[in-house]
């Protein structure tokens, strides 16, 4: 007699996806708190340059000669020693600011002489970049130790897949994000906020729900509403342009945008981009949590302390042109990438931003070989005006030996070569003269 036949298990159904958004508040700002705890409450913005160690020291030994002042004694530094943004000038802008900052309207990429009207008493500190990285390095090692599946998204951001992770699924991945938030105060001094939904789309906007310090759950059953009330700014991805776009149509909310028929947004906003907007209404997004990406750019660029002018600075900027262009080709060699989309880009003294870019045979990371096509670039833009920002840029990077396979999700963007006109070409050969 034969014996019986066990039948094959069934496989265990995949758990629901939940993945969380994590973002250290006012990273910046808290960073220096964790210098200056005394500016605790107290509207602090960061911004308008790199902090030079010492300084601070020098300047307390100079007011208080009395004194003698060391890297210990940062914590009791008087409130008034601290520069306020009161009569600021000069061309900085805001990394961040605290959230008692925040309250009168100042934020992040905000010039510092505007919100210096907005809020004159807010304390200005520089920025600590290696301090910075390193609680950032911290931070994101702390979370590896708990769940091992994250995508770095930024010196203070990134996604976590919870979906596998003990806890991640209990409460929606509330007990996980709360271990988490434990840890990461604990290893850094320093609070964040965690969006956990059932993708990333969901998870960031989430993330914004209970900032600073909190945690908010998102299920499928909560797009109505805690999605769709959201102004589409809120999606990312929608920028400004697309956005006065959607409100010119009448379309303010995710859920005015969820409510317009695909094939509606597709003739105003293209195939790829109003496919795209249908399908985050409608809280659609299935991109996994990458754990390792490459690059689809790199650039370098700089705001000048003053407006300058192609004829009459026409040295200081041709030397900054080629720092910009050599740092890029540093950046390029030192991580291992060529590439062969080569841009330019400038901000007027209207605030005005135009780019201009162009792709080559060949992946390059020589500086000369970016400079001369990034050169060629500037004459397709108006160089008789005041220029405040420039920059260049490498897209469509690979690593050398790999040229068949370029990195996927590089959007390029050509502009339409304008008509040659005489004064922009003379301007552009005084200050690039080898371009004849």
């Amino acid at each position: 007699m034969l014996g019986a036949v066990t039948p094959p298990a069934t496989p265990p159904a995949p758990l629901p996806r939940r993945i969380a958004h994590l973002d250290m508040d006012a990273f910046f700002a808290s960073v220096e708190l964790l210098r200056y705890p005394q500016l605790k409450g107290l509207p602090v913005v960061i911004g308008g340059g790199r902090r030079r160690e010492d300084d601070v020291l020098a300047r307390l030994r100079e007011a208080y000669p009395e004194r003698d002042w060391s890297d210990g004694d940062l914590s009791r530094i008087p409130v008034d020693f601290f520069p306020r943004l009161s009569g600021y000038t000069g061309r900085g802008v805001i990394t961040t600011a605290t959230y008692p900052a925040r309250q009168f309207g100042v934020g992040s990429a905000m010039g510092l002489m505007k919100a210096a009207k907005l809020c004159p008493q807010a304390i200005l500190l520089p920025v600590d970049f290696d301090e910075v990285r390193r609680i950032s390095r911290l931070f994101k090692s702390t979370i590896l130790e708990i769940a091992p599946v994250m995508e770095d998204r930024g010196v203070d951001e990134v996604y976590i897949d919870f979906t596998d992770v003990p806890g991640g699924q209990r409460e929606g991945g509330r007990v996980l994000a709360r271990l988490i938030q434990k840890s990461i105060f604990q290893a850094t001094g320093i609070t964040c906020s965690i969006g956990v939904a059932p993708n990333k789309l969901i998870a960031k906007m989430a993330s914004e729900f209970n900032k600073p310090n909190g945690i908010s759950i998102v299920w499928p059953e909560d797009l109505e509403d805690k999605i769709w009330p959201l102004p589409c700014r809120k999606v990312n991805g929608v920028g400004p342009k697309a956005d006065e776009k959607l409100q010119g149509y009448g379309i303010h909310t995710i859920g005015e945008l969820a409510a317009r028929e695909p094939g509606w947004l597709i003739e105003h906003f293209g195939k790829s981009y109003g496919h795209w907007l249908h399908e985050v209404s409608w809280g659609r997004d299935q991109r996994p949590v990458v754990t390792e990406s490459e690059p689809v750019s790199m650039s370098r660029e700089t705001t000048f302390e003053r407006d300058l002018h192609a004829v009459r600075d026409r040295a200081e900027l041709g030397a900054v042109f080629t720092r910009l262009c050599e740092q890029v080709a540093g950046d390029l060699n030192a991580k291992g990438y060529a590439g062969k989309t080569i841009g330019i880009k400038l901000r007027y003294d209207n605030f005005q931003s135009v780019t201009r870019d162009v792709t080559i045979e060949t992946h390059t990371a020589d500086a000369a070989t970016i400079r001369r096509q990034a050169g060629l670039c500037l004459k397709r833009v108006d160089l008789s005006r005041r220029i405040r920002l420039l920059g260049v840029r490498v897209g469509k990077l690979v690593k050398p030996g790999t040229e068949g396979e370029e990195a996927s999700g590089y959007s390029e963007s050509h502009s339409t070569r304008p008509p040659k006109d005489k004064a922009t070409d003379e301007h552009t050969d005084l200050l690039f003269p080898e371009l004849d």
